[in-house]
């Protein structure tokens, strides 16, 4: 295998969505370490996502009483604004110059793991995004903070319902378990005690605006890992970021969504260390630089929105102009992914988990459907003897097993049947 070919693919897959034609071979003969500059320079402006209007939604309020004859449009424009914000951000995934920051929003997206079926708006969500966007490549300390005073977050772990009257431990036992400490390093007195610096938070529905009650907020001492002090929101959030379970926590699991999810990071790199002033950028950069890019055992499962994201640059194709845009969450819908609706606080499952025979019958329609509105011009215009190392080239795929390679090749007249083939492929389906 060219480990070469092998880092250039990972940095394209892992820390983006995959190359646009042309790109991949452009950066393999640049060399890696171009390739890793160029991906993690500093953006300014991003041209490509320039090209994604802007998302503009209401604030629908209250819905109306049953028999409100006004229920019905009301109705209607939820379930619009709902598909816009999907559609939307997926447009911002597919155009995006920078793919590194989408890449990364998405990761944080799956990290903070808030569904619409909840919340049922779509404006609080795309407030979500808006902060996940702004802090995805940032400091995680400011990034927990925001999320603190984030509606969506708060109505989705029943935050508005904490009260020191009447305690509610959800927001702080995910903020401990699956957000900035990981599993185990935390006792249930120290959820109980969270939970009460956490009230006071009130919540708009529809809008996601956020607002303090004082005379809601446990104004007592708490006691959360030892330290006693008058713990709010925002300082005990610091305070759980400054500990150092939760630098390893975070590289933890930036390591199993980016590196591995079979094998656990490794004591011996400067990964974790790399996080030692909560930067995040600093610690994909380090993953980035790390031996593990060229360790062959690293195998990941493209999640059926990244496949999806991917195959669009790839072939040139924007979601928002899709021949329907039912058809396209449908299909998502059915490959158990749907942007702004994981499955549970959790998010969304690796690898395996997106194999299934279910999966992959839907997966081919899907490609299919895909195919036939791409543009495979960058293979037409080839002879049928270079289309099937081109195509590899197109995808960012490091190299054909002897099986694929005979498939691709008996199929090589029609380019059609061959991309298909390729993007239902087991190299691409994997990031190497």
């Amino acid at each position: 295998m060219d480990i070469n070919r092998l880092e250039t693919a990972r940095l394209f897959h892992r820390f983006g969505f995959g190359p646009r034609p042309g790109e991949f071979v452009n950066a393999v003969n640049a060399g890696v370490s171009a390739t890793r500059e160029k991906l993690f320079a500093n953006s300014g402006t991003d041209s490509g996502l320039m090209n994604v209007p802007q998302l503009v939604l209401a604030d629908l309020g209250k819905r109306p009483s049953p028999n409100d004859p006004q229920r019905a449009n009301y109705s209607t424009e939820l379930r619009r604004q709902n598909n816009e914000l999907t559609t939307w951000w997926l447009d911002r995934m597919v155009l995006a110059d920078f793919s590194l920051q989408e890449k990364a929003t998405w990761f944080w997206h799956g990290h903070w793991a808030t569904s619409i079926k909840k919340l049922n708006f779509a404006l609080p969500m795309y407030k979500q995004h808006q902060t996940l966007q702004k802090y995805a490549l940032g400091n995680f300390d400011e990034m927990v903070s925001a999320m603190l005073d984030d509606g969506a977050l708060q109505f989705w772990l029943d935050g508005q319902e904490n009260t020191a009257k009447s305690p509610n431990e959800n927001l702080a036992r995910e903020l401990m378990e699956l957000f900035t400490l990981g599993v185990g390093r935390y006792s249930e007195t120290d959820v109980k005690e969270l939970s009460r610096a956490l009230t006071g938070i009130q919540v708009a529905r529809s809008s996601g605006e956020v607002t303090f009650k004082k005379s809601r907020f446990d104004n007592g001492a708490k006691s959360i890992l030892g330290v006693s002090q008058n713990f709010d929101r925002i300082s005990a959030g610091k305070f759980l970021v400054s500990q150092p379970n939760s630098k390893r926590f975070i590289a933890e699991r930036f390591w199993y969504r980016y590196m591995s999810s079979q094998f656990p990071l490794p004591a011996n790199t400067n990964i974790e260390g790399a996080f030692e002033s909560r930067e995040i950028r600093e610690l994909l950069l380090a993953l980035a630089s790390s031996d593990a890019m060229r360790d062959t055992r690293y195998e990941l499962v493209k999640s059926p929105v990244e496949w999806f994201v991917a195959v669009c640059r790839a072939l040139n194709i924007t979601p928002s102009n899709l021949s329907k845009n039912s058809a396209l969450l449908n299909f998502l819908n059915k490959l158990a992914q749907v942007p702004f609706d994981p499955p549970n606080v959790g998010g969304w499952p690796t690898d395996d988990a997106w194999l299934s025979s279910a999966s992959a019958q839907f997966r081919a329609s899907f490609a299919t459907w895909l195919v036939a509105q791409g543009d495979l011009s960058p293979i037409e215009n080839l002879t049928p003897g270079e289309r099937v190392q081109k195509t590899a080239d197109l995808l960012g795929v490091v190299e054909w097993s002897a099986r694929t390679k005979s498939a691709l090749e008996g199929n090589v007249k029609n380019s059609k049947r061959l991309i298909l083939l390729a993007i239902c492929s087991p190299e691409y389906l994997v990031s190497a």
